[in-house]
């Protein structure tokens, strides 16, 4: 696991971005505009059909990781995100 030193010489461990909860995302663009690096791209959300008349889902805009390898761990997107939609790895 790659070990990066903060300015100050503390250990600092990135957290990469593996996904988004298309559930949790409210498509607000907090976290789109946070990142630097071009990770993430809006999307429509996906169309889902549950089988329940009564709550089905008609889509909107959420955000997804349109450029995983450019992320460089920083964790700006999930501070900014007030869902909470981002789920992180370490490597």
């Amino acid at each position: 696991m790659p070990v990066a030193y903060t300015r100050d010489g503390s250990e600092w461990t990135p957290s990469y971005l593996e996904s988004i909860d298309h559930d949790s995302c409210i498509g607000c663009g907090r976290c789109f505009k946070a990142c630097a690096q071009g990770v993430l791209a809006p999307i429509e959300k996906p169309y889902v059909d549950d089988d329940d008349d009564d709550d089905e889902d008609m889509g909107g805009t959420v955000m997804s990781v349109a450029s995983p390898g450019a992320c460089i761990g920083c964790g700006a997107c999930g501070r900014s995100c007030a869902k909470k939609a981002q789920t992180y790895i370490t490597v």
